[in-house]
């Protein structure tokens, strides 16, 4: 059986942990663009909660077209917002050093399509995280199971926080408590080179 799951912009943590175990995974380009999802929206861990960041995108997010048709608004300083918010949130760190002049790279590239923005920004995450073979679906009329459609939305990406894994040190955890299932930005900003071997000792 061959699974799909949506083409998300800097993914949460529950994202990974699929990819990890399913090895027929492929990530869905040929789904229309949904307002109210993953597709332009992350979320990070900031001093007084969760922060969500979002790209604008031209025409709005009524839109119905396919997410490879969307297009990025570059009409005001999105990057320059993320990016601030990243510092405040992660600058102190144990891993922002380490990765933070490549995540700001990705985020300040000009791709202009949401797809080919996200499908860069993945292919840098899934090599930091040792995830070798994941394929992209070809046109909108393949078959597929629908396990993980819609599975992981601004709406109910915590829903399973009382037993989530992997557990591990956040920055503003003494304040804010553990902020579950964010996006792997904050995994790899806290724990590093080894957020690969966490990523298996947690389940979906």
């Amino acid at each position: 059986m061959r699974y799909y799951i949506d083409l998300q912009l800097f993914p949460c943590i529950d994202f990974f942990k699929i990819l990890k175990r399913e090895i027929n995974m492929q990530i869905n380009i040929y789904e229309r663009f949904r307002k109210m999802s993953f597709h332009n929206r992350y979320v990070v861990a900031g001093a007084n909660g969760i922060v969500n960041l979002t790209i604008p995108i031209r025409g709005g997010r009524e839109q119905k077209r396919l997410i490879t048709d969307v297009e990025i608004d570059d009409t005001s300083d999105w990057q320059k917002k993320h990016w601030r918010t990243l510092v405040s949130g992660y600058a102190k760190a144990p891993f922002f050093d380490y990765y933070s002049e490549e995540i700001k790279a990705l985020i300040f590239n000009e791709e202009k399509s949401l797809a080919n923005f996200n499908i860069f920004i993945l292919e840098k995450l899934l090599n930091w995280l040792n995830i070798n073979i994941v394929n992209y679906n070809s046109s909108s009329e393949q078959a597929f199971s629908r396990e993980f459609h819609n599975t992981l939305l601004p709406r109910n990406f915590q829903n399973n926080d009382l037993d989530w894994k992997p557990k591990y040190a956040q920055v503003f955890e003494d304040r804010i408590g553990f902020q579950p299932n964010l996006s792997v930005i904050d995994l790899l900003f806290n724990v590093g080179p080894a957020s690969s071997g966490l990523l298996i000792s947690g389940r979906v």
